[in-house]
């Protein structure tokens, strides 16, 4: 087996968490990083023992090895970021959310698929074994048929406007940065819904600091979901079925396990998944296997998912009134 040359593009927390995980995956090596500051560069490159440390986004094009880019800069960056490696043939893996609007995702989408490039929206959620088990069980209808989910993810952040989490320019707001979570879970078990609620309480920015959601599908079934930067929540996610409820163990976006309780047995089943690292390696060694087989596109996280996800962020951005600059509307 290859060894592949990761590179990330973007150097703050959430790309020293996946360098620490990357350390978990077989026959992967940090190769190079980039940040628009050189020391910032060589700092994160000393910590990791990474070769290649750049000072811009453009120099990491002409790093000789590059095998696959994590992005890991801001929301509000994704879309051109991700546009520079894909017109490089540099395959990507983008965090979420994938982009600012679908309008954007779908043009992420065309230029990959034009130049046959790989792309992945780096929804880590998605390769948890539990959340496997999870859409398995659901599937099989081990809580017989869904009627509802219920899921919430929140936590408080200080005031502060130019952060990230408050500042409209990097498209902050709880709905991008920890909604999306909710509202992946409500459409990995559940599917695109028909009707869409949506209602918000907003920071001093104009970004959302709450959001609310009530959802319905065309089965029957219902969601709500709620997320804030305000306040801690349980990070819990319930579906309530005829025969039972499922309920995901631990913070549900990194769920440890799963708990099954039928109405008819008293004691529930469960299934535990001991923790390995933070959690970022499930998606990293799924790149990789993607890319050992010449694919283009996850076959568990393809890119009509995700740019539908964005449609959806889309639809409860209108309702709730909420824009971003440079944006004519919501798309």
């Amino acid at each position: 087996m290859r060894t592949y040359n990761w590179a990330i593009l973007g150097l703050g927390n959430i790309a020293r968490k996946f360098a620490q995980d990357l350390a978990l995956v077989p026959q992967a090596r940090l190769h190079a990083v980039a940040s628009r500051s050189q020391a910032k560069a060589q700092a994160f490159a000393a910590d990791f023992a990474v070769p290649h440390a750049v000072g811009s986004y453009e120099e990491l094009l002409a790093v000789p090895g590059v095998d696959v880019v994590y992005i890991a800069t801001p929301h509000s960056e994704h879309y051109a970021h991700t546009l520079l490696c894909l017109r490089a043939g540099l395959p990507v893996l983008c965090e979420k959310a994938f982009a600012l609007n679908a309008s954007q995702a779908q043009e992420m989408l065309r230029v990959a698929r034009e130049r046959g490039v790989f792309l992945m929206e780096a929804f880590w959620t998605r390769f948890f074994p539990a959340i496997i088990q999870t859409l398995a069980l659901v599937q099989a209808g081990a809580i017989g048929e869904v009627k509802h989910l219920v899921a919430d993810f929140g936590f408080s952040s200080d005031y502060q406007p130019q952060g990230r989490l408050f500042n409209p320019a990097l498209a902050g707001g709880s709905l991008l940065d920890v909604g999306v979570y909710p509202l992946f879970i409500s459409k990995l078990l559940l599917g695109t819904p028909t009707t869409i609620g949506a209602a918000a309480t907003f920071a001093p920015t104009g970004v959302d600091a709450n959001c609310a959601l009530a959802l319905a599908y065309a089965s029957g079934a219902t969601a709500t979901l709620f997320s804030t930067i305000g306040a801690t929540t349980e990070n819990r996610c319930v579906l309530y079925g005829t025969k039972g409820q499922l309920t995901l163990l631990g913070r549900f976006h990194a769920a440890t396990g799963v708990q099954v309780q039928l109405a008819d047995e008293a004691e529930p089943q469960g299934f535990s998944f001991p923790k390995e690292g933070i959690g970022y390696h499930y998606e990293a060694a799924h790149v990789q296997a993607c890319l050992a087989q010449g694919l283009t596109e996850s076959p568990l996280l393809p890119l009509a998912f995700s740019l539908e996800l964005m449609q959806l962020l889309d639809a409860i951005r209108q309702q709730i009134g909420l824009r971003y600059p440079g944006e004519a509307e919501a798309s």
